[in-house]
């Protein structure tokens, strides 16, 4: 291999870019906006590692059995103890090119508890430990920019895949500068583009992650899995412009859920699941507060404000800045939302999809969190497959030769300007929002077959009429264009949640609330001229049993 494309340049696509400059390949690092704008620097509370000075027993094994029970066994045990094992040479690595970790009073490393895990594993810095990270690894991309291996391609946006009889030879890009299609011929593309937040509205992510090169390449024949396992995130503070996380790190240093009966304050998760009960996992936690439906708050004030503002005063400054709220004082106003994508790109132990050539790194691929993310375990896996995928890449020969894409871009050019002619009263965004209500209602905590049917009614219904909305040229090309891919990925979704018919993880059926033996495997599903075709991939995880982590 010589030449990398690498689409997104958040944490898994910088992560890929550095491990492949340091490998000795070219890489081309594609994205619409600076990293510092990548929806990365949101992550706030940390990064799970065991390190062999734990000083508390906690071990690999350990770590591995906490991300497999949490995520319902869906994920092999070989790929997930893959990422632990290396968990502890990724936090060296963070530490060594200037990620700066909190510390403890001995002046050691500092972690915290994260909800289902056995043991306190989830290093950080402060509540903004995903900016520490974009940072330092912006300043090592620059260190190989300036030796000439990785070239960054800003203000340009992923198209399509180069694809043919089943292998990837690089990508169309639109720049938006010129407002025009180029074809960059690659010997590997990696695809870094995050979740799919556009398809909800109002989630804790950016709308960057809107899911379009997912959609897109699924209609090109990308295999996806896993999409009906979305994680809400179970404390988020509702603004008028989106929904701010409050960080797992408060429920970790001792935060508590309640609500208000009869003037009385009632700890629900702790009086249902005991002493730990505010630290179970989030899609535990999540569908509590959905069936208690009630008003919902976060303490932490208990801690004190000298406390809290040396371990959480990211989240002390966003309630304060966005709701006025003293949390040192007051509780917190919280509820459950969109947070995090468990499926994605399906694809082998290396990263690669099921097209060769082509990888998926991040939250847009389908990997180590089965049914239920770990919080903590997005950084690593982030980290650890950008690492694991361009590995794969240095290990094979480049191929100078592809076929001539010419013919291809020039008829998307066409369509491109076909559609900025389109006339309707209803333009681009209006379907977007009327897509992000469906989901939210027909795809929530709680889902069922009569609300999966109805939103595969109404997707059904855009899909349809998508090629003759209105094209708003004020806002960007890309904006414009990919609605299609964004309608498909919402169809595969729905698709998926249906056949899946039982409750496991983050996938929760009010008609099949009892998880299912003949369900143990991820959903594989796949696209071909307008059908969708699930399968069972039959990668069971196993379970260690080891009593080391009760």
């Amino acid at each position: 291999m010589k030449d990398v494309l690498v689409i997104g340049s958040g944490i898994s696509g910088m992560s890929c870019a550095v491990r492949c400059a340091e490998l000795g390949l070219n890489v081309t690092l594609v994205s619409p906006f600076p990293s510092e704008r990548a929806q990365s620097v949101m992550a706030a509370g940390g990064i799970n590692a065991v390190l062999e000075d734990n000083g508390e027993g906690d071990t690999v094994l350990c770590h591995v059995e906490d991300t497999l029970r949490g995520g319902g066994y869906l994920s092999s045990e070989e790929e997930v103890k893959g990422l632990c094992e290396r968990s502890g040479e990724i936090l060296r690595f963070l530490e060594r090119i200037g990620t700066v970790f909190s510390v403890d009073e001995n002046g050691k490393t500092a972690k915290r508890a994260f909800g289902g895990q056995s043991h306190k594993r989830t290093y950080y810095c402060g509540a903004s430990t995903g900016k520490q990270i974009v940072s330092s690894l912006i300043m090592e991309v620059r260190h190989f920019e300036a030796a000439g291996k990785i070239t960054r391609r800003l203000w340009s946006c992923f198209h399509s895949g180069l694809i043919l009889d089943g292998v990837c030879y690089g990508a169309l890009i639109y720049d938006e500068t010129t407002r025009k299609l180029e074809t960059i011929y690659a010997d590997a593309v990696v695809m870094a583009t995050g979740g799919q937040n556009t398809l909800f509205g109002k989630t804790t992510g950016s709308t960057q992650c809107d899911g379009y090169a997912q959609g897109q390449l699924f209609r090109q024949g990308v295999e996806l899995k896993n999409l009906e396992f979305i994680q809400y995130h179970p404390t988020t503070l509702v603004t008028g412009q989106k929904n701010m996380l409050i960080s797992e790190a408060a429920r970790g240093e001792g935060g508590r859920l309640f609500y208000m009966e009869n003037g009385k304050r009632v700890y629900f998760m702790e009086d249902k699941y005991g002493e730990k009960g505010n630290l179970m996992t989030r899609d535990v936690v999540s569908r509590e507060m959905f069936l208690v439906n009630k008003d919902i708050w976060l303490d932490v004030s208990f801690l004190g404000e000298r406390l809290i503002r040396r371990r959480i005063p990211e989240v002390m400054e966003l309630c304060r800045k966005y709701r006025g709220i003293d949390i040192s004082k007051e509780p917190i106003p919280v509820t459950p939302s969109v947070h995090f994508f468990m499926g994605g790109f399906a694809v082998s132990l290396d990263h690669e999809t099921n097209i060769r050539n082509l990888f998926a790194v991040g939250e847009c691929a389908s990997k180590y969190h089965g049914a239920n993310r770990l919080g903590g375990n997005s950084l690593l896996a982030a980290i650890y497959g950008g690492m694991k995928a361009a590995e794969e890449i240095a290990g094979r020969a480049g191929d100078d030769k592809h076929p001539d894409f010419s013919g291809y871009a020039a008829r998307q050019t066409q369509v491109l300007e076909e559609k900025g002619k389109t006339e309707s009263r209803f333009p681009v965004a209006y379907i977007r929002d009327l897509l992000a209500e469906t989901m939210q209602k027909d795809l929530g905590i709680v889902r069922n077959e009569e609300s999966l049917d109805n939103g595969i009614t109404d997707v059904d219904y855009y899909l349809e009429n998508a090629d003759r909305i209105q094209y708003d040229n004020s806002v960007m090309t890309y904006f414009n264009y990919s609605l299609t891919g964004i309608l498909t990925l919402a169809r595969a979704v729905l698709t998926c949640a249906k056949n899946r018919r039982e409750s496991r993880g983050a996938h929760y059926r009010s008609d099949y609330p009892e998880m299912k033996e003949e369900y143990a495997s991820s959903t594989i599903i796949s696209y071909d001229d307008g059908v969708y075709r699930t399968r069972p991939e039959g990668n069971v995880g196993t379970s260690i049993n080891t009593e080391r982590c009760i």
